[in-house]
């Protein structure tokens, strides 16, 4: 946070030729007009430093206007050298373009056609209605909260997804959640735990229960039913999920060096400043799908009967099966599960773990929904799902393929500012929201965040209502599979429907279902362990 910084040395040159042209020009006015341009220099630096609009300006004062001439020009210097709009890497221009246009209330309409490419192969669209309806009200919820829950929750379709405090700065935990108490829509924690700058605003929040327990924790790192108590009763917070894995690195503990361990984190966190700050791999309250069960129904009943699920990234299919059978077994289900598709995250990880580990939130969607559909058990458990979540498309088709509801991270990250400068892990990045360099963070004007991530949110709704509308609905959970088309060639299209394998009402129950994943996982899944049950035949050889 030193003046002196790297970024402030332009400002500083602005500063020195001021000075030094002007004491030239005080014996000779031929160096008066460098002394100006360089005076001129010096005051669209202060001025950056003094707005409050754009933070990579507050940051980078003077060099940070280039940001902005550069995207000026932009169109003209892509048309000759640069990327395709419609390239994700991992987010595209167009992407990206239309967060930014809907958090700042600008015109987000397209001029002169589509840019996608409608006959490649993998082009998806929603088919339309010849009586298109009205929709007044876009405020689409869902209720969550199963049978044994006595304080259901009422939730927006669309939601902040867990970014936790530590990762996030204090200012992007504040605006978001402030963005949030505003639209009446939830901001998961991150396993980070329940920070004051989650607290202030008031906005609704789902606390995630990592394996560190943070926030919930006693002095060994074990789970204690005092701190936990203490947090899952506040009115503030909502519901509750057991983060299982996740999709930036499912299968991958972290720690926290105690360097990085402030006051302020120490305090959401429960843990001890400057000391080392570890999340385990796998968690230690349970080591069963049968304690998974338990373990949810644990929380429910300390919380006061508020809904308790979990979140996963969808692994071995007959770890997810022997969940399951242990629901069956038990008797015991959660309100709800959130499914995190392995397309990554803001969580920084090994490019192996990003790039290679873990089930896509299609395939994971469409297991988690069908299984539970085989059951019996889909109507009892609300679905959520997060993965590169982006325009009311995204929420359209998540939502067809049996999501109830929908979270987005990177999302509301760019409602923030960001400008995927992909320097979360570093506590350098340009726009304050992943940084706890106070300087930096200072950047980010909380209220004008704050109305951009509600605006975002408001207009992304608004955008879906008109979609469902044109499809002849009057609310997105009427959304199926049979109303999204897929093309597969050039000369061929299927919807969704067809593509996928979608089960009957209590099909795994009445027998072996016609699908691979099926019946060569589900006989060896078992309640008590997550540990595959082999084949007789396989066992004995």
């Amino acid at each position: 946070m030193s003046w002196f910084a790297p970024r402030y040395t332009t400002l500083w040159l602005a500063v020195l030729g001021t000075v030094g042209f002007g004491l030239l020009a005080a014996d000779d006015a031929d160096w008066g007009i460098p002394a100006l341009i360089f005076a001129a220099l010096l005051a669209l630096g202060i001025f950056d430093l003094l707005q409050r609009k754009h933070a990579i300006r507050r940051n980078y004062p003077i060099l940070g206007n280039l940001r902005f001439l550069f995207e000026f020009i932009r169109p003209e210097l892509r048309q000759y050298f640069f990327e395709d709009d419609t390239k994700a890497a991992p987010f595209s221009r167009n992407q990206r373009s239309i967060v930014y246009q809907r958090a700042k209330q600008d015109i987000d309409k397209r001029p002169f056609g589509t840019q996608e490419d409608v006959y490649e192969r993998r082009y998806e669209w929603i088919n339309h209605s010849m009586a298109p309806v009205h929709i007044e009200n876009f405020d689409f919820r869902v209720a969550v909260g199963g049978p044994d829950c006595t304080q259901p929750y009422s939730a927006s379709i669309f939601n902040i997804s867990a970014m936790s405090f530590g990762a996030l700065s204090a200012n992007a935990v504040t605006a978001l959640n402030t963005g949030a108490r505003k639209g009446n829509f939830a901001h998961d924690t991150g396993e980070g735990g329940i920070s004051r700058y989650h607290r202030a605003p008031g906005g609704d929040l789902v606390w995630n229960i990592g394996s560190g327990y943070f926030g919930c924790r006693d002095a060994d790192g074990h789970f204690s039913e005092e701190a936990f108590v203490a947090n899952a009763t506040s009115p503030q917070v909502r519901m509750i999920e057991i983060k299982l894995s996740q999709g930036a690195k499912p299968g991958h503990g972290g720690i926290l060096p105690g360097a990085k361990v402030t006051p302020e984190i120490a305090e959401a966190r429960g843990v001890l400043v400057g000391v080392d700050c570890n999340s385990p791999s796998r968690h230690g309250a349970f080591s069963t799908p049968i304690g998974l069960m338990q373990f949810v129904a644990r929380l429910r009943r300390l919380s006061g009967g508020k809904p308790v699920g979990f979140k996963l990234c969808v692994g071995h299919p007959w770890e997810w099966f022997a969940i399951v059978k242990a629901m069956l077994q038990t008797g015991i289900t959660p309100d709800f599960i959130v499914v995190d598709g392995a397309e990554g995250g803001t969580g920084a990880a090994p490019v192996e773990f990003t790039d290679h580990v873990g089930v896509p939130l299609q395939d994971g969607l469409l297991l988690v929904h069908n299984t539970l559909v085989g059951v019996n058990l889909r109507d009892r458990i609300r679905i959520g799902a997060s993965g590169k979540i982006i325009t009311a498309f995204d929420i359209a088709r998540t939502l067809a393929l049996g999501a109830d509801w929908c979270n987005s991270a990177r999302g509301f990250m760019f409602s923030l500012g960001c400008i995927q400068a992909q320097a979360c892990h570093t506590d350098r990045c340009p726009t304050g929201v992943t940084t706890q360099d106070p300087l930096r963070q200072k950047a980010l004007v909380v209220p004008d965040k704050a109305e951009r991530v509600y605006s975002f949110h408001r207009n992304t709704l608004r955008a879906l209502s008109e979609l469902v509308s044109a499809a002849g609905m009057d609310h997105p959970s009427k959304l199926s599979a049979e109303h999204i088309v897929r093309r597969i060639s050039g000369n061929e299209v299927k919807l969704l429907a067809s593509l996928f394998p979608f089960l009957k009402r209590g099909e795994l129950l009445a027998g072996t279902p016609p699908y691979e994943v099926y019946r060569k996982y589900w006989p060896m899944a078992q309640a008590e362990s997550f540990e595959a049950m082999l084949p007789q035949t396989q066992a004995a050889s």
